[in-house]
Order: structure tokens, then C-alpha cells, then sequence
């Protein structure tokens, strides 16, 4: 569905106020009402839009919904008969100035001549998003927990089960679970949405890992091994080669985390930290000395 800018088509800002609104079509609704337009399809067109955007605008509710969930949303919630329920044509044309045959000519061409959607889809309550934290091992492994919720004052305990790489901003959808509807649609959705919370030892990057491992100058220049261990409690023995610079990356491939769509796993990377002393010993200054007459 294309996005239906109400403001733009009033010509107000998003922060407009209650009176310019109406002030905004009131101007329009004078230019474009078929009493006026005598027969002008494209003005009988503008006018159903302008007369849609200040059903919406001019009622708190529905410019609350559609502010925060956008015209397609929006328009999720709403039918177009929904969007002139309990909207007064007669009050306002005839404050505009309008007669009764202009009230009449301003409903027709406002509802579009259909009346059998908007009976049968009534705008659903609103989505809740609840924000639940998890470890890297609740992450890998999958968990079930219970949250409890609030609905206008009342406790709902729900349970839900998070699978295997839920990393963060991942959502779990709980149909039905959220806000109930004001106007006898459906509930809406309740969305669990994963947030990784630190770990000691491992930090993550989508489905990567990645630890720190310190090895000494020596090391460094000469290689050696490096006992890693991974997140389901193994231990894995890596090789690091002679010459590895400070903050070298390397990888352990598939120890990673396990990616939702069950396609394998993220990767582990060791970042190889170069360990240098501040304070050599006067037998190490001498050895670093030598060292460096050969050109090293």
C-alpha cells in the first residue's frame, strides 16, 4: 500500500496544532467541495483525500496511532469506514458554511461508496514489544522463560521459547498477546525481542565471537600454542606462527554462534594481544640490545 501522508496533503507540519489543522481544511474544504467543484472529478478526488486526512488528524486516537505506527500501520488498523466512524459532517459543514446537500455530496464522495470492508475489519489493538536479556549460552543453546505483562492493569504471565540464536534485535511474535482493541478488532501482537547482555570473556558481532588472547614478545616472534576456549566448554589448541603482529585475527571456523535460520554457525576469532613490558630487567635490555645489532 502506498504511504498516505495526511500532513502533507493538509499542507501542516507534524507538530501542528489542533486549530491549524482545521484552519488548514477548512481553506482546502471552501476549493474543493463538489458544491464548488460542480463536476471536477480530480476535485471531488481531492476532496475525499483532504477530507480523510482530517478525520484522522482531527481526532486525538487515531492521529496518536497513526503518528506512531505510520500510514501503513496504520491503515492495518483502520478501514476507511473506521476512519470516519463517529466523524461529524453535519457539524462541520455547517459550521464551513455548507448546506444540507453539500453534507450529503461531502459523505458520499468521503466514504467512496463502500461500506462492506469496513463492517467486516475492525482496527486490531496495539503490537507490545518487550525486551528480553540473554547470554551468549542462552543465545547458543536456546532457553524457556515466563515474562509477565501488564494489560490496562492486569497481569498476564505468557511463556516463550527462545530458540537457538536469538541474537540481538531478533524478535519472537506471540499472536494475539498484545493491547486489546478499542473497537472489537482483534488483540494485537506481543513481540519478545532479544538483547545480548555482556559477557566476561567473549564479545559478539552478529553470530562471531571473539576473545583476547595475551602471548609474550618472544611468542610472537618465534610462534607457539594457545589453549581458546569456546562457548559450549571445549577447549581448542591454536597455532600461532612466527611473526604474528599485535591484534592479529584469527579464526576458528563454525565456533561461533548458531545462526536462527539453522545454516550453520558464526565464526570464533582469537585476537592475538602482543604483551610488552614497561620495565625490562638490565639481562633483558642487553639481550633487546643485541637483538637489535643484528637488525632485528
Amino acid at each position: 500500500m502506498a504511504e498516505t501522508d495526511y500532513y502533507k496533503i493538509l499542507g501542516v507540519s507534524k507538530s501542528a496544532a489542533d486549530t491549524e489543522i482545521k484552519k488548514a481544511y477548512r481553506k482546502l474544504a471552501m476549493k474543493y467541495h463538489p458544491d464548488h467543484s460542480k463536476g471536477d472529478k480530480s476535485a471531488e478526488e481531492k476532496f475525499k483525500q483532504i477530507s480523510e486526512a482530517y478525520a484522522v488528524l482531527s481526532d486525538a486516537e487515531k492521529r496518536r496511532q497513526y503518528d506512531t505506527f505510520g500510514s501503513a500501520g496504520f491503515h492495518k488498523r483502520y478501514s476507511q469506514e473506521d476512519i470516519f466512524q463517529n466523524f461529524d459532517f453535519s457539524n462541520i459543514f455547517s459550521e464551513f458554511g455548507f448546506g444540507k446537500q453539500g453534507r450529503g455530496n461531502g459523505m458520499r464522495f468521503a466514504f467512496g461508496g463502500g461500506r462492506g470492508r469496513g463492517q467486516q475489519t475492525r482496527p486490531k489493538g496495539s503490537d507490545v514489544t518487550y525486551e528480553m536479556p540473554l547470554t551468549l549460552r542462552e543465545v547458543a543453546e536456546g532457553i524457556s522463560r515466563t515474562v509477565t505483562l501488564q494489560h490496562q492493569g492486569a497481569a498476564e504471565t505468557v511463556s516463550v521459547k527462545m530458540p537457538a540464536g536469538m541474537i540481538s534485535g531478533k524478535k519472537v511474535r506471540l499472536a494475539g498477546k498484545g493491547h486489546a482493541s478499542s473497537y472489537g478488532g482483534a488483540a494485537g501482537d506481543l513481540y519478545i525481542q532479544a538483547r545480548v547482555v555482556p559477557d566476561p570473556l567473549f564479545r559478539s558481532e552478529e553470530y562471531d565471537l571473539f576473545i583476547d588472547r595475551e602471548i609474550k614478545l618472544s611468542e610472537a616472534l618465534l610462534g607457539t600454542r594457545v589453549a581458546v576456549p569456546t562457548l559450549d566448554n571445549k577447549e581448542l589448541t591454536l597455532k600461532v606462527p612466527p611473526g604474528t603482529r599485535h591484534k592479529t585475527k584469527m579464526r576458528l571456523a563454525g565456533h561461533g554462534l548458531p545462526r536462527i535460520d539453522k545454516s550453520g554457525k558464526g565464526n570464533l576469532y582469537v585476537v592475538i594481544q602482543v604483551a610488552m613490558s614497561r620495565r625490562l630487567t638490565d639481562e633483558q635490555k642487553k639481550l633487546v640490545e643485541k637483538m637489535a645489532d643484528t637488525g632485528l
